[in-house]
Formats: structure tokens, C-alpha cells, sequence
């Protein structure tokens, strides 16, 4: 069996869309040298790769603060369920939240729905205090209840999205929870849920036109 000697660098990988930038710290694994039939990689070697890695990082961290928001901005892991609140580079508060099941309801082949956080960059386009949910059709389709019309008093439930809510568009939410036991696992219906200290922090920290990533 080949023995293998590594060196490895830490790099920051920047994914950017527009003006998307995820921070996503990488270890790059650089092979240096093997023992067996592959021939050995020697230091002035290795000095050039770790220069050229050291160039990139550089650039890439100039690519960095050319793009940085210049309010405060969340990025949301829904594969970790955990999000991260910027303030330019500074991170303020890393903690857990609760993202889509990727269950499936159906109720007709014309009629399902797909319960997953959509993936990308996105505004606080509202910011309400003491939200009221109106819920969807979904919601009595999932609780086998007929569907009432669009305004009937049993669409609105009061106290169930915490004290505050910011708005992504499309129905998409950043809310509290009255099930906090479960943050950290994907269990909501797309929305983002927090728990009620952070979602007071995210409320106040984030003004309007503030930018999450979701990723």
C-alpha cells in the first residue's frame, strides 16, 4: 500500500453570484510527495503550489470586499440548519434554524406541494411585528380539513410565527416557533424558523432591503 506525505493549506472558497458571496472555509489538500511507483513532489515544488494557492486566496479575498454588503446580511445553511448573521466580515451570531422537510403533499396530481427553503439571494422586502399567519391551502389539506374561501376567519391564526416576521417574497418567511424543541432539523414548510432570542436579534439587526443567502 502507497504511503502518502500532505500538506494542507486553509482556504477561503467564495461562491459568487451577482453579488452572492457564501463563506465556505475549505481544506485544500495538497499532495506532496508518495511513497511507491509515483514519483516524489519536492519542496521547490510545493513552494510554487503554496504561492499559487496563496495568490488565489488573495484575489479571492479582494473579490470578497468588493462584493461585502454594506448593511448587515444573514446566510442560511439549510443543509446544516444553522445561519450565520454578518455584519461586513464580522460574524454577530451563529446558531441554529429549522428549514424545508422536502416533505410532499398531495392532494390531486394538480394540486401538491413540495416543502423545501428555496436556494439564493433574496431581500427583506417586510418586517412585521406580532404577525398574524394566514394560513394557506395547504394547511387544511395537511390537516384533512375542507379548504375555506380566501378570507374566512379560519385562515388566521395569531401568535404561532412569534413576535416578529421578515418577509423574502413569495409566501417565504424568517418567523419564530412555538415548537423550538425542534430547531435544528428541516421540518418547516419552506420558511425559516428562529428561535425567540434570534429572531428578535435578526428582526432588529436586518433593515429593510437587507440580503439573505440561502445555500
Amino acid at each position: 500500500m502507497n504511503k502518502r506525505i500532505v500538506k494542507t493549506l486553509m482556504i477561503v472558497s467564495l461562491s459568487i453570484s451577482g453579488l452572492l458571496l457564501v463563506l465556505n472555509l475549505q481544506s485544500v489538500t495538497i499532495a506532496l510527495a508518495t511513497i511507491g511507483n509515483e514519483p516524489e513532489v519536492n519542496d521547490s515544488t510545493f513552494r510554487v503550489m503554496k504561492s499559487n494557492a496563496e495568490k488565489e486566496l488573495t484575489s479571492l479575498d479582494k473579490k470578497l470586499k468588493a462584493n461585502m454588503p454594506k448593511t448587515n446580511y444573514l446566510v442560511v445553511n439549510s443543509t446544516m440548519n444553522e445561519f450565520y448573521l454578518y455584519k461586513g466580515d464580522e460574524l454577530i451570531k451563529k446558531d441554529m434554524c429549522s428549514t424545508g422537510s422536502y416533505v410532499l403533499l398531495k392532494k390531486s396530481e394538480k394540486e401538491k406541494w413540495m416543502f423545501k427553503t428555496p436556494k439564493g439571494e433574496f431581500r427583506i422586502l417586510n418586517k412585521t411585528k406580532d404577525p398574524v399567519w394566514k394560513k394557506p391551502d395547504w394547511a387544511f389539506v395537511e390537516e384533512g380539513l375542507p379548504v375555506p374561501s380566501y378570507n374566512h376567519p379560519s385562515r388566521f391564526e395569531y401568535g404561532v410565527l412569534g413576535d416578529y416576521s421578515l418577509s423574502l417574497g413569495d409566501g417565504y418567511l424568517i418567523h419564530g416557533t412555538l415548537f423550538q424543541r425542534f430547531l435544528g432539523l428541516p421540518v418547516t414548510h419552506g420558511c425559516i424558523r428562529l428561535n425567540d432570542e434570534n429572531l428578535e436579534l435578526v428582526y432588529k439587526s436586518m433593515p429593510m432591503g437587507a440580503k439573505v443567502y440561502i445555500f
